[in-house]
């Protein structure tokens, strides 16, 4: 991919979830940096994403402005997945997901529909470690169930 679609606010974003339990875990750093790389987010953004993994960061401000429905999911997703990473999701967690549905612009029942997507896919053989995630099939899945809604609203 040349042309990042996802700003360098959205990584930093992932970042403040990861640490919203208080810690990053290594394997939390590794799924924020692998998503920004591969989203082609250029070096000096990696530098700085690598640098929210090591201090902790808040959750910002978040440029949706070029941001589509399914990027928005997508991002969503990957925020669920990694809150999810270390088998559990604090309070503080669950908080800051709900804090950044809201700065996305993501309704209660679509954020349910982006953790379950993104719960399906960390159960897939290929498991949910960092290195073995598929985010490519996260934002596949969240595209073609997004058609899917589509067609049945048209058809109605």
């Amino acid at each position: 991919m040349s042309e990042s679609r996802l700003g360098k606010d959205i990584f930093l974003a992932l970042a403040a979830i990861a640490w919203a339990d208080g810690q990053l875990d290594p394997d939390e750093a590794d799924g924020i940096v692998r998503a920004a790389l591969d989203e082609g987010m250029g070096l000096e953004a990696i530098a700085e994403i690598e640098a929210a993994t090591k201090h902790k960061v808040d959750l910002g401000v978040i440029d949706r402005a070029g941001l589509s429905r399914e990027d928005r999911l997508f991002v969503y997703g990957v925020a669920s997945w990694i809150a999810r990473m270390d088998g559990k999701v604090s309070a503080e967690e669950a908080e800051a997901l709900a804090k950044l549905g809201e700065r996305l612009g993501i309704p209660e029942r679509a954020r349910m529909h982006a953790e379950t997507i993104a719960r399906q896919v960390a159960e897939l053989p290929e498991g949910d470690r960092p290195a073995r995630y598929d985010l490519s099939a996260l934002r596949r899945i969240i595209a073609a169930r997004l058609g899917d809604s589509k067609a049945a609203r048209d058809a109605t």
